[in-house]
């Protein structure tokens, strides 16, 4: 057993899964693969997700060193979030499994970029 922030994972994969477990994480991961986005773009682009979900997931992302977030000073205040190079090394591994699902599930892709 591995121990982790007092967390037990059977294993590195468990250990690696956990930082993209649940519907949101790896999808905001991809999200933020190609740029920068605003808080309120990504709620936008991830549809169905809540203000109080996506707050939640954004702050475990930066926790785990995943994503930073730029707080411009102006008024109002811009905030935006980007990957730092452990989230982009996580996510061309997310889109590597995307690929996957692409190629043997095309009729099910519904866009979600």
């Amino acid at each position: 057993m591995l121990n982790y922030n007092g967390r037990q994972y059977i294993c590195l994969l468990d250990f690696a899964m956990d930082f993209i477990r649940g519907k949101w994480k790896a999808v905001l991961l991809c999200h933020l693969y190609d740029e920068p986005k605003r808080f309120l773009e990504l709620q936008r682009i991830t549809k169905g997700i809540s203000q109080k979900v996506l707050n939640e997931k954004l702050k475990e992302l930066e926790n785990e060193d995943l994503i930073n977030k730029k707080i411009y000073p102006e008024v109002p205040p811009k905030v935006e979030y980007y990957l730092t190079e452990k989230g982009r090394d996580l996510t061309k591994i997310i889109k590597e499994i995307e690929s996957w699902s692409m190629k043997y599930y095309p009729h099910l892709d519904s866009g979600c970029k």
